[in-house]
């Protein structure tokens, strides 16, 4: 199976099922002499998972990150480091109905056609379970950026449903289970989401990221451009189905002289264009948005056909969230690390001797105030 490596100078390969024994990523290229210990993945790693609160699945892991290789006496040496995490909680029998037919808007149907085997057990590789060691990885890839050149990366809920914020506080998205701006709707979040539980149905959500402190000139000028490997990072995440950058389709209804992002010597007047200009980074904010399709797990009945493709109806009975993007955040932060990682250490193999050019502005305008 290929397809599980991500990167090019810094890499990760991810490995495990859903109801396996464990998950686990081997991660390469990071530089020497990182500070990293086994707790410093408990808190994103906790932003994820799922028991957090009784809108996500109540599957409950404890995610204890195992470093196997790659660090001595607390620091990174440069070979590669091994995580791993055992699984504790999986429930295997929920998904015995399952064994000879697809669960519709799933994976089950075109795993079988590429490789004409699968695992049933949670959806085995195609689970979002696997997103467990992206956010462990990314826990490195921020340490690093942080350390190295005071990047911050931060992401929220940005519409759930049909609702949307009325106001946004960045200091209020850590406070709630939904990672959701505006404190004053989180009743109302809660009310919503109790229904559609009761329902039997899911929904699904719009998220945002943001990495402020990115340094101008990552990324490459055709092949390699910063928001093209954003996107596709983004989009690998499961069930995203629609990525935007900066002010993403909205650009549809903007004109040019909107759009464009003005210049004064104090720095930019907008950001629409996500902090990438020509597939490099402005020193602006990178901005991004993902859309989440709704689960497809569900307890209400669906049409689909079994192996022999006879008709047949799918009820799903495991423990699933009824949405998706609930405990999303941290993982397109990760990807967004992952990302300007990557970029940064291939800025610099090829660009470090080029000195400090000018002028240099970077004012962010409108930053707290998503478009979308």
């Amino acid at each position: 199976m290929a397809g599980n490596t991500f990167g090019t100078l810094f890499t990760f390969t991810s490995f495990g099922e859903s109801h396996g024994p464990a998950i686990g990523c081997v991660i390469d290229g990071c530089p020497p002499g990182l500070s990293l210990h086994s707790e410093d993945f408990s808190i994103d790693l906790g932003r994820r998972a799922t028991g957090r609160s009784r809108h996500t699945s109540q599957r409950h892991e404890s995610d204890s990150v195992e470093i196997l290789s790659g660090v001595y006496q607390g620091r990174t040496t440069g070979t590669p480091i091994a995580l791993l995490i055992r699984n504790t909680d999986a429930r295997s029998g929920d998904y015995s109905n399952l064994l000879d037919r697809f669960r519709p808007g799933h994976a089950d149907y075109t795993y079988w056609q590429k490789y004409g085997i699968r695992d049933p057990h949670g959806g085995g590789r195609a689970s979002a379970r696997e997103t467990t060691m992206r956010v462990a990885a990314g826990v490195v890839a921020k340490k690093w950026l942080f350390k190295h050149h005071g990047i911050c990366i931060r992401g929220c809920m940005t519409q759930l449903g049909s609702l949307r914020p009325d106001r946004f506080d960045w200091d209020e998205v850590e406070n709630n289970s939904f990672f959701w701006p505006d404190p004053g709707q989180i009743q109302k979040l809660e009310t919503y989401m109790n229904a559609l539980r009761k329902s039997g149905d899911s929904v699904g959500a719009r998220l945002r990221v943001v990495a402020e402190g990115v340094p101008p000139g990552w990324g490459e000028p055709v092949y390699g451009k910063l928001d093209a490997e954003l996107a596709a990072a983004l989009m690998s995440i499961n069930a995203v189905k629609g990525v935007g950058i900066g002010d993403g389709f909205d650009v549809i209804e903007q004109s040019g002289s909107i759009h464009r992002d003005e210049m004064t010597p104090q720095g930019f007047l907008s950001n629409h264009a996500g902090g990438i200009l020509g597939g490099i980074s402005t020193g602006q904010a990178i901005t991004a948005s993902i859309a989440l399709k709704p689960t497809s797990s569900l307890r209400l009945p669906a049409r689909s056909v079994d192996l022999n493709g006879h008709p047949v109806d799918v009820v799903s009975k495991g423990r699933h969230d009824p949405c998706v993007g609930i405990r999303a955040t941290p993982i397109t932060e990760a990807m967004m690390a992952l990302v300007l990682i990557d970029q940064a250490l291939r800025h610099r193999a090829q660009c470090g001797d080029v000195p400090p050019v000018s002028p240099r502005i970077a004012a962010d305008a409108g930053l707290d105030t998503p478009s979308e």
